[in-house]
């Protein structure tokens, strides 16, 4: 039966990279998606032969059951604005299932005093569940803020402490591992006691809240993404003092490609991952640095639906860049017909996609391939920041920061250095807006006084679908 179990992990690991292979482009985003999702079927599968006879099976379909109650309805039914805090929530829960798990396992070794898998050292099992507990519990608590922070429940800028921040969270991280190094020194005389490892959790979870909240909203795409990678790595450790082939594998694939995608969306931000951490950017309230800018900002032009109409009608180039107001605004059909309409009169459109525009990596992909745009359309940033110059119309749908030159321009702007799409060499820039307001960093953008920039206020949906109808009047 053991080599069963082996052959069937060994078939789900193979899905497991598979799947994620498919993931790298979105032609084969959903199929990837669904060979993962039957690997990890296999390995589940796998996991309740090897404990047939020792497993509690009541619980264990009492667990299932709760989970797909739980699990289906809200990924059902949540819109794609929302898609964000989904992920950090889903995300969360698994790392807060693995501190779980550590600390059950710990409970069921009476203080790891003794293991019923006599070829795992008791050492090893210590040091795992003590690495799984607080990185677990760090990344369930982080994935809570995060979401707070997305579902706009807490203020998306930075909550800080000051200069008491850092030291804080070192004094945690030292707790944290100074009662690990407790739970270790009391198995080691015949049992740790309870309050050991208590320690170890709390301080854990006081460092995943002190850590993520003093992060601006701007970084939150790299939050999410650290904190999934962080999560993989919990759940190999868990995996590693539970003995389980299966957890230790899919824990390091998430851990490896969570750690990548983080690194590469922090060069996308060109800043440095301790940065991040370090929070600060989009720290400014409606007070501070951003208020003063938006005062010496000069003044914008305001257009309309007819003038827009006529400058999009008698373009040979228009770029689309899409940003978190056209999910909100939920406008991705109205963009997909309006552009039906210029092609047919002979305008080449193209999508300009950021690599952190919305609120995590792929967001606009998906947006924009619900409403069935073609993938060839949309273009990554390194492939169409060379077509703005020769763009007579660039269209900004809510992508206030990835768009804004004071990156390139002002070396006292936060994001200064910040790779961005070169939307201000257009010939002409339109930008959908509510309001005023700055972008989720809370930083003011110049390009929206520029002379060859005009707004159009109003909901997104509403203003493309306004200008849809004054192009079929020309």
């Amino acid at each position: 039966m053991t080599a069963l179990v082996y052959g069937l992990y060994v078939i789900a690991f193979a899905l497991f990279i598979y799947g994620l292979m498919g993931l790298a482009g979105p032609r084969t985003a959903v199929r990837g998606n669904l060979v993962a999702a039957a690997g990890m079927a296999v390995a589940v599968a796998a996991t309740l032969i090897s404990i047939r006879e020792t497993g509690n099976w009541i619980l264990i379909i009492a667990g299932l059951v709760v989970g797909i109650v739980l699990g289906i309805p809200p990924a059902r039914r949540v819109k794609v604005t929302a898609m964000p805090q989904l992920v950090a929530l889903f995300n969360g829960l698994g790392g807060g299932t693995v501190a779980l798990i550590a600390f059950a396992e710990f409970l069921e070794s009476d203080g790891f005093s003794h293991t019923g898998d006599s070829a795992t050292p008791v050492l090893a099992i210590i040091i795992a569940s003590v690495f799984a507990t607080i990185i677990g519990a760090l990344s369930f608590w982080g994935s809570v803020v995060a979401f707070l922070k997305l579902q706009e429940i807490l203020p998306g800028r930075s909550i800080s402490l000051g200069a008491v921040q850092q030291p804080m969270n070192l004094v945690l991280l030292l707790v944290a591992i100074a009662a690990g190094v407790g739970v270790g020194i009391g198995s080691a005389t015949g049992g740790a006691p309870l309050w050991w490892f208590v320690i170890v959790l709390a301080a854990a979870s006081v460092l995943g809240l002190t850590v993520v909240l003093p992060i601006g909203g701007a970084d939150m795409p790299v939050v999410i993404s650290l904190l999934n990678a962080l999560t993989g790595l919990s759940a190999a450790a868990a995996g590693l003092a539970l003995n389980n082939v299966a957890m230790i594998v899919a824990g390091m694939i998430v851990g490896a490609s969570g750690t990548i995608l983080t690194n590469l969306m922090a060069k996308a931000m060109n800043r440095s991952i301790p940065a991040i951490v370090a929070g600060g950017f989009g720290a400014s309230s409606a007070g501070g640095p951003a208020g003063a800018l938006a005062s010496e900002r000069g003044p914008v032009k305001a257009t309309s639906a007819a003038d827009a109409a006529i400058q999009l009608a008698y373009a040979n180039q228009v770029i689309v860049v899409p940003g978190y107001g056209l999910a909100v605004a939920q406008a991705q059909h109205a963009v997909k017909d309006l552009a039906k309409m210029l092609e047919a009169r002979g305008v080449e459109v193209k999508y300009a996609i950021h690599p952190v525009a919305g609120r995590m990596p792929g967001h606009m992909n998906v947006l924009l391939a619900e409403a069935d745009v073609s993938y060839d359309a949309m273009k990554e940033m390194d492939d169409i920041n060379d077509e703005f110059a020769r763009t007579d119309v660039t269209i900004v749908i809510g992508a206030n920061d990835v768009t804004n030159p004071a990156a390139r321009n002002d070396p006292g702007s936060p994001i200064h250095g910040m790779p961005i799409l070169n939307v201000d060499q257009s010939k002409s820039v339109i930008v959908l807006k509510r309001s005023m307001s700055s972008g989720f960093a809370g930083i003011d953008n110049p390009l929206f006084s520029a002379p060859f920039t005009s707004l159009l206020f109003g909901d997104a949906k509403a203003s493309v679908a306004s200008i849809s109808e004054e192009l079929k009047a020309l």
